[in-house]
């Protein structure tokens, strides 16, 4: 029976940041994350620091929080849940005793995240002119039969005052995209990374239920507007059919015909709207219990964030984008944890460096794409982690 404690007077914020604190400074890692439509924020202690795997196993993993660049080939990063404290509406959920970790006094003057352990972007920016420039070219390689949509993605730096702290910007993330994944990370592994997906990858629940979303097509929201009167162009119907058709397609590969479909849909993501499509399957129902490990490599890196076909849409990515995404475009999520997964598409993220973020961001590219307006669309999703920062 898991106890509930009212917290300490000091309030849930200010023991995140007393714990976090404590984590750093006994060189360990954490992840902080609350799920969509959930006022719950679960704290993971990786005391033993991440490991890094190169095949995931969903069914049969030690519960943790598992974190996976862009690129398939490279290697994912385990945090073990070592323990975990669990916050919400002001009260402390679990067994663990929060004593220990609370002792410390808060250091305003200490670091709250781990530095990044290397730098892979020489640039700072990706200048408008290059993005034009990679959205022409995709649009030329589109034309001459290469691929059918590419997804070329380009990253900014923001400097951050010395009063930036991470965790109140993922508290207030928290507040401000209530149907996200909002999620950090930070290990001196991976760095510290900080984000709001809208983007489930892979879901499998107690119920041995199978969930996945094909999500793509954006546009500016506005409280005002009414979702079920949402016009979308073509381009952006046909740019979200081709995700939806990659998730199918991965069901056909594997024979998987017993699936449930649910839209297309207009759904809201901070300050843009998406077309969003659910999937569903029953793994008990037709006996396969590793479903979930079998799609999520299929699936990664789907055609929302990479390209479709996916090798050709992939080769074009890493021969002219000029720059490594690192976890950008990757995913994470909980693994086997109450023996669920969640893994969200790690999009509407930022990236810390010592005196700035790197905020990243991509536009699918179709044959009937206009450079200008994909890269206003790649403005527009950074915007909101923009503002937060600013």
């Amino acid at each position: 029976m898991k106890e509930t404690v009212t917290l300490p007077t000091i309030g849930e914020k200010e023991a995140i940041h007393r714990i976090t604190a404590n984590i750093l400074e006994h060189g360990g890692a954490f992840t902080l994350w609350r799920k969509p439509f959930c006022n719950e924020k679960v704290l993971m202690v990786c005391n033993s620091g991440t490991a890094e795997i190169s095949e995931v196993n969903l069914e049969d993993c030690t519960p943790g929080f598992l974190v996976s660049p862009f690129l398939p080939d490279e290697l994912k990063f385990f945090f073990r849940a070592d323990e975990v404290f669990r916050f919400a509406e002001g009260k402390w959920h679990g067994q663990n005793d929060p004593d220990s970790w609370l002792m410390a006094e808060n250091n305003e003057t200490g670091n709250r995240h781990h530095q990044p352990p290397f730098y892979k972007n020489t640039p700072t920016s990706t200048c408008v002119g290059s993005y034009l420039q990679l959205v022409t070219k995709a649009k030329a390689a589109i034309d001459q039969g290469h691929f059918e949509k590419v997804v070329p993605s380009r990253f900014e730096e923001v400097p951050y005052s010395d009063d930036f702290d991470v965790l109140d910007a993922f508290h207030r993330l928290c507040e401000l995209h209530p149907a996200a994944m909002v999620s950090l990370v930070s290990s001196q592994a991976t760095g510290t990374w900080l984000g709001a997906t809208p983007e489930l990858l892979v879901s499998i629940d107690k119920h041995a239920k199978f969930k996945t979303h094909a999500l793509a097509g954006t546009q500016p929201y506005s409280p005002s507007v009414d979702l079920k009167s949402v016009a979308w162009t073509q381009k952006e119907i046909e740019e979200q059919a081709l995700v939806s058709r990659y998730i199918i397609n991965c069901f056909k590969k594997i024979r998987v015909r017993e699936y449930a479909e649910h839209g297309p849909k207009t759904v809201v993501a901070g300050n843009v709207m998406h077309l969003k499509t659910e999937y569903e399957v029953n793994t008990s129902d037709i006996n396969f219990p590793q479903l979930g490990s079998v799609m999520l490599k299929l699936l990664h890196p789907t055609s929302a964030v990479c390209g479709m076909p996916l090798d050709n849409a992939l080769e074009f990515l890493k021969s002219n984008e000029g720059y490594h995404r690192e976890l950008y475009s990757g995913f994470l999520g909980p693994v086997n944890f109450e023996q669920e997964s969640h893994l969200y598409v790690n999009l509407r993220c930022l990236q810390l460096l010592e005196k700035s973020v790197r905020l990243y961001a991509g536009a699918g590219i179709t044959t009937d794409s206009d450079p200008e307006k994909e890269f206003l669309e790649t403005e527009m999703k950074m915007k909101g982690l923009k503002t937060l920062i600013r």
